[in-house]
């Protein structure tokens, strides 16, 4: 079992930034790939960002250059710096684990509740 805890969304104006944070707890809570996902009102949930326990890193189009992914992985805690904010990028953010479960490769996902982005003048 993997919990995980989102912090860090607010309303901000365009051109700022914020920063996300999903601390991950659980049994098996550490070393797995994870990601960032956002969902807009009407929309479906898409993938913003993603990073291997080794650390590589992978972004969707519209948030490259100004979204950074990372993991501190003595605090078992990702984060998402998110710089030049626009109105699209307003969205309820969530952060997601995958957990691969055995010597195959299959793997469960774990979500956390999600935290509210709102970007607006």
């Amino acid at each position: 079992q993997v919990q995980l805890v989102e912090s860090g969304g607010g309303l901000v104006q365009p051109g700022e930034s914020l920063r996300l944070s999903c601390a991950a707890s659980g049994r098996r809570s550490s070393g797995n790939a994870m990601a960032w996902y956002r969902q807009g009102l009407g929309q479906q949930r898409e993938l913003v960002a993603s990073i291997t326990g080794g650390g590589s890193t992978n972004y969707a189009d519209s948030v490259k250059g100004r979204f950074t992914i990372s993991r501190d992985n003595a605090k078992n805690t990702v984060y998402l710096q998110m710089n030049s904010l626009k109105p699209e990028d307003t969205a309820v953010y969530y952060c997601n684990a995958k957990v691969v479960v055995n010597v195959e490769g299959a793997s469960l996902d774990y979500w956390g509740q999600g935290t509210q982005v709102t970007v607006s003048s």
